[in-house]
């Protein structure tokens, strides 16, 4: 007695040339029903990826590490003008000792010679040039500090606002993405509980037909449509549907897809 024939299904073949397979019409529709499920769950993928909130958190990133930059910045150059500050008023002290000291011995009448006096009293007014010019330049540097303090101050403002931003985003990214795993989690387990149910020979084709088809390895046949290509059926092919058997696996012959038929097939 021969063996039956093999009813491996080659992958990239076209229906026509490929071994075909029974199922009953119960476990065609069992077969939809795993698709939609699958459909379903690469759906609830696709989303858990392209979350919005995903998004905005990776460009929160960049503007947060900018605004970091520019914080450091800031910090860095207060700390450089405090420096710069500290070193004019270093500087205008021994000056504005020395001129103290200057006008008091003029004014106390200590110094008699004129020509001394005369060269104490020019000294005098050098040193309050020299003051003049050293305060000007502290006055700028105070006011490039506190110019760089509001800087600094503006920078943690903002960086306050977008660590609160980023902490409302994680919330919401963390509430849907447990929303998505428990929905797939569902999907899942209800397709645990089918595949046991479909014919191994069905499930392999099936499993086959989807790697090479973005995931949709069956299709419901809808007023002669092809649900999985969306094209209509062509009349050779209808009525080579029409007179097949309900146990037969049908194939879209333009897609490859397995046609599963339903009371809305219009056959």
């Amino acid at each position: 007695m021969t063996s039956p024939p093999s009813r491996a299904v080659r992958v990239g073949t076209h229906p026509a040339q490929e071994v075909a397979i029974k199922a009953s019409k119960d476990a065609q529709l069992l077969l939809l029903q795993i698709q939609r499920l699958d459909s379903a769950i690469t759906q609830l993928e696709h989303r858990r990826r392209t979350l919005p909130e995903l998004g905005e958190l990776q460009r929160l990133s960049v503007s947060a590490d900018e605004l970091e930059d520019a914080l450091v910045a800031a910090e860095t150059a207060v700390s450089d003008l405090e420096t710069e500050q500290a070193r004019a008023e270093s500087d205008l002290e021994p000056v504005r000792e020395r001129l103290t000291r200057n006008r008091k011995r003029i004014a106390d009448g200590t110094v008699s010679d004129p020509k001394a006096l005369s060269s104490l009293i020019q000294e005098v007014e050098h040193l309050e040039k020299r003051i003049h010019v050293l305060e000007d330049a502290e006055l700028e540097v105070m006011e490039s500090l506190e110019e760089a303090v509001s800087t600094g101050d503006r920078r943690r403002a903002e960086r306050a606002v977008l660590t609160d931003r980023e902490t409302g985003l994680l919330a919401r990214r963390d509430e849907q993405l447990t929303a998505l795993d428990t929905e797939m989690a569902a999907c899942r387990d209800a397709r645990a509980a089918l595949v046991p149910q479909l014919p191994a020979d069905l499930l392999a084709l099936y499993t086959r037909v989807a790697a090479s088809h973005s995931g949709v390895g069956a299709a419901e046949l809808v007023q002669r449509r092809c649900t999985g290509c969306r094209l209509e059926i062509n009349a050779a092919d209808l009525r080579t549907f029409v007179a097949a058997p309900p146990d037969e696996v049908l194939r879209c012959e333009e897609c490859s897809r397995i046609l599963v038929r339903t009371d809305q097939s219009g056959l």
